[in-house]
């Protein structure tokens, strides 16, 4: 049985100077939740997830793109993400999201 756990982001994130900071904050069977900190001027490119995923905004301000769509990040900002959707994001200052990603693992994730 997993147990409750309570974090508080807030004291948690850490910028780098460039590059990203992540931290796994729970990890279960069915469930990842990861707190995931960008330097300004970071990206992730475009890549796909077997997993449903949900991204949450934190802090910063950013630019998401999920098929082909640009979202705009900024505090409060969810997005949800179906399995197998490209997406990508670059942070415009530095950026702290939620990644909760959902459903069972598989090991061909990109």
């Amino acid at each position: 049985m997993v147990k409750p756990i309570i974090k508080d982001l807030e004291k948690m994130m850490e910028f780098p100077k460039e590059g990203i900071f992540s931290k796994v904050l729970i990890k279960t069977a069915i469930s990842n939740h990861t707190l995931m900190c960008l330097a300004k001027g970071s990206d992730i490119s475009k890549h796909t997830s077997t997993r449903e995923a949900a991204v949450t905004v934190l802090k910063g301000k950013g630019t998401f793109v999920l098929n082909g769509k640009k979202i705009k990040m900024e505090p409060g900002v969810f997005i949800f993400m179906p399995k197998n959707a490209p997406h990508s994001l670059s942070a415009k200052e530095d950026l702290a999201i939620l990644l909760s990603l959902s459903g069972k693992e598989n090991k061909e994730e990109d």
